[in-house]
């Protein structure tokens, strides 16, 4: 399997460089930034309500899944692409090998004026797109302390599905220029000389 990336010009978080006031607030997409949050808060919510009021756990299982199945769906192939101009995808070459791609919208002449993203679009769009994972993760945190282990699965799909995103959107944004794994080895690196530097200095 090999990762791969377009080195296209990369998408602020939070467009911060704006031509107007106005573009900076104006949601341009409302429905995809609707639809951007209201699958996946919905799956926190049936997640919070039936655990807390009982139920039946195969529907609310089953309710779950398909909200976060649909959150997926959207994120992956169309919030992303209308709200930052980012978007991952995986094919199959001719040789058939498995090849990732994450691209950022090339952000230059009338095409960025006509359809970068606003200000407001790219902070719904991160901020869904970071702390809805990172609810899961405490939701399978308290799962495993509990010893709901019936719910543990349900949690981790959720943990797995939105990370899958966040992880591919990430990719998107420092993909082009870097690898993740790189740049986790460069700061240890950094970090290890500059504390052997330190402890050489005090002797």
């Amino acid at each position: 399997m090999k990762l791969d990336s377009n080195d296209e010009d990369d998408v602020a978080l939070f467009d911060a460089e704006e031509d107007s006031a106005t573009r900076k607030k104006r949601i341009k997409h409302p429905m995809a930034s609707f639809f951007h949050l209201f699958f996946r808060v919905s799956a926190v919510l049936v997640y919070l309500l039936c655990g807390s009021f009982g139920g039946s756990f195969i529907a609310c299982m089953v309710t779950i899944i398909l909200l976060l199945s649909c959150d997926f769906w959207t994120v992956k192939n169309i919030t992303g692409r209308l709200m930052v101009g980012l978007r991952w995808w995986n094919q199959v070459d001719d040789d058939g090998k498995s090849r990732w791609v994450f691209e950022s919208r090339k952000a230059s002449g009338s095409q960025s004026s006509a359809s970068r993203s606003s200000n407001a679009e790219s902070r719904i769009f991160w901020l869904g797109l970071i702390i809805c994972p990172i609810v899961w993760v405490i939701f399978a945190f308290f799962a495993l302390i509990s010893f709901k282990i019936k719910w543990l699965a349900v949690v981790i799909m959720g943990v797995v599905l939105q990370g899958a995103n966040l992880y591919g959107y990430v990719r998107c944004k420092v993909g082009a220029r870097t690898n993740l794994k790189n740049m986790a080895t460069n700061y240890l690196g950094r970090q290890f000389l500059k504390q052997a530097f330190t402890k050489q200095e005090e002797s």
